[in-house]
């Protein structure tokens, strides 16, 4: 992909030290790309495959920045884990779901759980491996604790604090910046519901994609999507943010 991956923007390269800033659309669009993709896995693709191995290295990006989730070699459908049983414990450390480790079969609530990881990490800027999550500190936590009036201060700093993207060009900065907090701290909230320990508690893809659109909707300043719009764009467009390669 033209854009490399996810975990380039983020993170960087490790040979040239490349760290490129990604914008707060940016990030929210990406956010929104995935969670199509993985909306259209679970609920639109008549064997229902979970991916298992979500992480930012898996998120290729194109010309557009349009976010594509790849690398299926740990995917499985949910027929053959129901006939296999437990298939032991795969994924990358940090984004594995608890219940994984503690020989869980494998479930759409599992890339759930790596969603919200995923969705933390490009808020903070933190990996789920980072140095300062030790001492029962987890990225989940280290965001919960945030909400909601420490958020911006746990935001990645290398965030552009860039205006608002908006219909209405006389909207003062204030404003502007007012609605765009208001959109951190929902997509935080978001990510923590997704990776709560227990399974059953964690949010539906479909109902965190129809939260991403309105936050997107807030955040433009435009109307919110209608719950049946949001789910006919899932279905005719989430199998584009899927990569083939």
């Amino acid at each position: 992909m033209a854009n490399g991956s996810l975990e380039k923007w983020l993170h960087g390269d490790g040979h040239e030290q490349l760290k490129r800033n990604l914008k707060f659309a940016q990030r929210l669009n990406i956010a929104i790309d995935v969670a199509s993709a993985l909306d259209y896995l679970h609920n639109h693709c008549q064997t229902s495959p979970v991916h298992r191995d979500l992480k930012p290295s898996n998120i290729l990006l194109d010309d557009d920045m349009t976010a594509r989730v790849g690398d299926f070699g740990l995917a499985r459908f949910l027929s053959e884990v129901a006939h296999t049983g437990s298939i032991g414990m795969k994924g990358s450390i940090g984004y594995i779901p608890p219940e994984y480790a503690m020989g869980s079969k494998a479930s759409t609530q599992g890339d759930v759980y790596s969603y919200g990881i995923l969705l933390l990490e490009m808020i903070t800027g933190k990996g789920p491996t980072d140095d300062m999550f030790k001492d029962n500190l987890s990225l989940h936590l280290f965001a919960k604790l945030a909400l909601p009036e420490q958020v911006m201060e746990i935001v990645d700093p290398q965030l552009p604090v860039e205006e608002a993207e908006v219909t209405q060009h006389n909207e003062n900065h204030v404003n502007r910046r007012n609605r765009m907090h208001g959109c951190l701290i929902s997509m935080v909230k978001i990510g923590v519901l997704c990776s709560v320990e227990s399974p059953r508690e964690r949010m539906r893809m479909r109902d965190v994609v129809a939260e991403m659109h309105a936050i997107k909707d807030l955040y433009l300043g435009t109307g919110i999507h209608q719950d049946k719009q949001v789910r006919s764009q899932i279905l005719d467009e989430g199998s584009s943010y899927l990569s083939h390669y």
